[in-house]
């Protein structure tokens, strides 16, 4: 049973996610055609277009968004799944996150946004100018621009001159159940007079840091949101801003090689 005791979940031959013993025993009781047996939950011919339907059948709150469902980041699509339900079938969820770059006489300055206090996973914490999942139907780079307009008043011209510059893979343990996370992280040089706009109610503020700050708060707080960790620190060894033991080390850490 892989990872933290849970079982590989399959449609066919695919194997596309993970389930704990009594998620996979609920999902059997509604649907007895379903497999349990050497250390794999397998589904019957024709349920993989119901997997909402399983979570909602066994009360998994949902988010009314649905997302792809692959085998891997960019395969083929199997079926959808309510994000809300990724991490308790530990199911892939994609997303994208912007680096919203200022370049200043005083140096680079990166614009930082302030969750709001109602959102349902990490509120109050520090992210970035633009990030989100990438929805069921839509490419990552479809999913920058609509998040761009939504999140940051940032029009589809300007948007669309983002910079695919990196891409992270991760899987983890939260309240919420197994992330299994791909993340692409794009970098847009933005005007000076640029001021964001939220447009969907899910930012309470924006900021303009100096990258020094992003730092510094990166190092000696856990101010940020966990996987906009991963981002900004790429960022910031591109930018040159680690000694180079210590850049050497967290690329080793990222698995990056040593000229990125």
């Amino acid at each position: 049973m892989l990872p933290g005791e849970r079982l590989v979940l399959r449609g066919g031959a695919q194997s596309f996610g993970f389930v704990k013993p009594a998620l996979a025993e609920q999902l059997r009781g509604i649907e007895p055609a379903i497999e349990i047996s050497s250390g794999a939950v397998t589904l019957p011919p024709g349920l993989l277009p119901r997997l909402n339907e399983l979570a909602r059948a066994v009360g998994i709150p949902t988010r009314a968004e649905d997302f792809d469902v692959r085998a891997a980041p960019e395969g083929a699509v199997l079926g959808v799944l309510d994000r809300g339900a990724l991490p308790s079938f530990g199911v892939i969820g994609v997303g994208v996150h912007l680096n919203g770059l200022v370049r200043r006489a005083d140096g680079p300055h990166l614009w930082v946004a302030r969750r709001a206090a109602n959102k349902k996973l990490d509120p109050g914490k520090l992210d970035h100018l633009v990030a989100g999942g990438v929805p069921a139907g839509l490419s990552p780079f479809e999913t920058l621009l609509k998040e761009a307009e939504e999140e940051a008043g940032l029009e589809e011209t300007l948007a669309a001159q983002a910079v695919e510059v990196a891409r992270f893979r991760y899987d983890m343990e939260r309240p919420e159940g197994l992330r299994r996370d791909f993340l692409y992280a794009y970098d847009l040089e933005l005007p000076e007079d640029f001021i964001p706009r939220a447009l969907d109610g899910e930012v309470e503020s924006f900021a303009l840091w100096p990258l020094e700050q992003v730092r510094e708060t990166l190092l000696t707080s856990d101010a940020f949101k966990f996987n906009v960790v991963l981002v900004l620190t790429d960022l910031l060894l591109r930018q040159g801003l680690f000694a180079p033991g210590e850049a050497q080390r967290l690329r080793a850490a990222l698995a990056m090689p040593a000229n990125s």
